[in-house]
């Protein structure tokens, strides 16, 4: 248990005239300052928050010093602090490590209170000390080296410079650290509604480098008009990366085919009837007729015959559409995505049929071009238009539902053909990218509402919208 009752109501009268102060604080009269003004109150108020973080760690170490029972059932003083004090994990530590290391770091705290570093500096100084001091093989942890750099660098920067002092004192445990770090990398796929993937994992420190030099490159915005956040871009830039995976042809071949999705559709889903079914993809699940006509632009297409009773009566070769030449031809021709404002390169775009080739459209470069991923998924189920002209290529937006052109007759009696798509990596499907407020979107940072769906009338791919 811990003592010291007769200081409590000392204790609770200097805490009482802080709350008077800061409440006296915060109802004074505001009014314009200038910015030399505000970055002055700016600086005073985060030390003055800096030396009450430094009081508030101080208790946290008194109450970890008490019995379990103070702990009001949660499993550490951590726990307590955490979800008592409504603050984080990553805080709630912090603050335990500063209070619990403060006796070992007494210039450091000299520094605090006299501005000359923050509370994140202490924090990662606490951290240190404990890692080395707890060291079987570690030398005494000297303060002065390391404070010298937390007075000079940002805090992103100390950390470094506190992880360079914890390997030269302890290489071995630095070593099982990072080992550790490794074994628990973790990856889960969870399948929602609508054949979408909710993500969750842990990567080393090794692994999200990894990544993050993949990812950044494909996650810069495509033009001026890209309007998408950027964990957005992030997350399509991970779509992007699994397609140029694929693309390589290195990975495992699986029953003697390199990994490809696959998708197949009836003739009067490509050429947008209304009363088609959906698409099928593996993985996925039905998809949107458009969506099947995007991923058709550049896909290996094999003509499948059933007959009434749905058995297999023939089957075609594949074919790959635009041919290698062509598609060498308008890479050239077209040097990167014709999107006007778009940079990306030929390297990180399809081929798209200005006329999809399901409604007549050739399979030539009069009738192609390329496009980047982003910009071929506006093409489609954005509703967008893309329009070759004398002065080059113009983009019209999508008109609305009242001034949209005719429904496409109903489907007849359909044809026993269902051609079996085999898409490249290279048109690896996307979700909805945001781009204008024309575009559907969904709030930042929130998933999609499970079961949520929308039935957009049927069109081609080069149709304005009428959604």
């Amino acid at each position: 248990m811990c003592h010291g009752g007769g200081e409590t109501t000392a204790q609770t009268g200097d805490i009482a005239a802080l709350e008077s102060a800061v409440t006296l604080f915060r109802v004074r009269r505001r009014g314009v300052r200038p910015a030399a003004q505000l970055r002055d109150r700016m600086l005073r108020l985060r030390h003055v928050m800096d030396v009450l973080e430094l009081e508030f760690a101080q208790d946290a170490a008194g109450l970890a010093g008490c019995d379990e029972l103070e702990w009001q059932g949660h499993s550490s003083p951590i726990q307590w602090v955490k979800h008592e004090c409504r603050t984080t994990a990553s805080a709630a530590i912090d603050a335990c490590d500063v209070g619990a290391q403060a006796t070992r770091l007494p210039e450091s705290l000299h520094a605090l209170e006299g501005g000359a570093i923050g509370f994140g500096h202490l924090a990662l100084l606490a951290r240190t000390a404990e890692a080395i001091t707890s060291s079987e093989t570690a030398s005494a942890f000297e303060e002065a080296p390391l404070l010298a750099k937390a007075r000079e660098h940002s805090v992103s920067r100390f950390r470094h410079d506190c992880e360079h002092a914890r390997h030269a004192a302890d290489q071995r445990r630095f070593l099982t650290d990072q080992v550790d770090q490794m074994e628990a990398r973790t990856l889960e796929l969870k399948p929602a509604a609508g054949g979408a993937l909710f993500l969750r994992g842990f990567l080393d420190g090794e692994g999200g480098a990894t990544l993050r030099t993949a990812l950044e490159p494909l996650a810069r915005k495509a033009g001026d008009d890209d309007l998408r956040h950027r964990d957005r871009r992030l997350a399509d830039a991970l779509v992007e990366l699994a397609g140029h995976a694929l693309d390589s042809g290195a990975l495992p071949q699986s029953t003697g085919e390199r990994p490809h999705l696959q998708v197949t559709a009836t003739l009067d889903t490509l050429r947008g009837l209304d009363g088609s079914p959906a698409g099928e993809l593996d993985w996925c699940g039905p998809i949107a007729a458009e969506t099947v006509r995007r991923l058709g632009c550049d896909a290996a297409v094999a003509r499948v015959l059933f007959d009434t009773e749905s058995a297999v009566l023939d089957v075609g070769r594949a074919r790959r559409v635009p041919a290698a030449a062509t598609r060498r031809a308008l890479r050239a021709r077209d040097r990167g995505c014709v999107w006007p404002g778009c940079d990306r390169p030929s390297s990180s775009s399809q081929a798209h049929h200005l006329r999809h080739w399901a409604q007549g459209g050739s399979t030539d470069l009069d009738n192609l071009v390329t496009i980047c991923r982003a910009h071929h998924w506006k093409v489609h189920e954005g509703g967008w238009r893309l329009v070759r002209t004398d002065q080059g290529m113009v983009v019209l937006p999508p008109v609305p539902l009242d001034v949209g052109p005719s429904a496409m007759p109903a489907a007849g009696a359909p044809p026993a053909v269902t051609p079996v798509i085999e898409v490249p990596p290279s048109v690896l499907l996307d979700t909805p990218w945001r781009w204008a407020p024309e575009t559907p979107s969904f709030p930042e940072r929130e998933s999609p509402r499970p079961g949520a769906t929308s039935t957009p009338q049927a069109r081609g791919p080069d149709e304005p919208s009428t959604a």
